[in-house]
């Protein structure tokens, strides 16, 4: 699965993890201050943060690893930036109550789901500009991209952490690389048709800008 446990990753990793996650988590609340995020925001941010927290645990085992869905690519559509901090409390909450990841990973966990739902964020947001259905193309289906790749990345960035420990982990890597193929087919089928509903029901809960409404 695409938490990190205690004790696999050196110090300098960790260390990266958290100075990013501090950073980009800094980077968020400066940015949340100065667009004056209103109260009505909270909401969202928290059922987006409690749909990422139980998304996680429904585990199916794949050999010495397990998979399950993640939405990070339906946090980063929703939420924008705020979605590395809602992803943040989502993995303390996960080690917490249910030990998912380890207390020293949580950083480069984050780095792992976070950045890409940030990733998935500039995606959508760059379709929003292109004009979706202007251009033919629905929000549906940049949302359906966003999902599918922000898993891709999460999965490319762990093993990469992985595969910095040395060659013992290189097997496993390859396992949980290609144990999440089929998550991100589905995961870009649920972002996608989550995206497209929203967009029909509640367009307000969609960053669609100057695009359809």
């Amino acid at each position: 699965m695409v938490h990190i446990s205690d004790g696999v990753l050196s110090l300098p990793v960790l260390a990266a993890g958290w100075a990013i996650t501090i950073a980009l988590m800094a980077a968020a609340i400066c940015w949340s201050k100065r667009r004056r995020t209103s109260a009505e925001e909270i909401p969202k941010l928290s059922v987006v943060t409690a749909a990422f927290f139980v998304a996680s645990l429904i585990h199916i085992p794949v050999g010495p690893t397990s998979v399950h869905l993640i939405l990070s690519g339906l946090v980063g559509v929703i939420l924008g930036i705020l979605a590395y901090p809602a992803i943040f409390i989502g993995l303390v909450l996960q080690f917490f109550l249910f030990q998912h990841g380890g207390i020293t990973t949580i950083g480069i966990n984050t780095v792992v789901m976070g950045v890409p739902a940030l990733i998935s964020y500039g995606i959508f947001k760059a379709g929003n500009k292109l004009g979706f259905s202007r251009k033919g193309v629905s929000e549906g289906i940049f949302g359906a991209i966003a999902g599918g790749l922000a898993v891709a990345l999460a999965v490319l960035f762990l093993v990469i952490c992985l595969l910095t420990t040395g060659k013992g982990f290189s097997g496993v890597a390859s396992l949980v690389a290609v144990a999440h193929i089929p998550i991100i087919l589905i995961e870009a089928a649920v972002v996608g048709s989550v995206v497209a509903f929203l967009v029909k029901v509640k367009p307000e809960l969609i960053p669609l800008g100057g695009a359809r409404k």
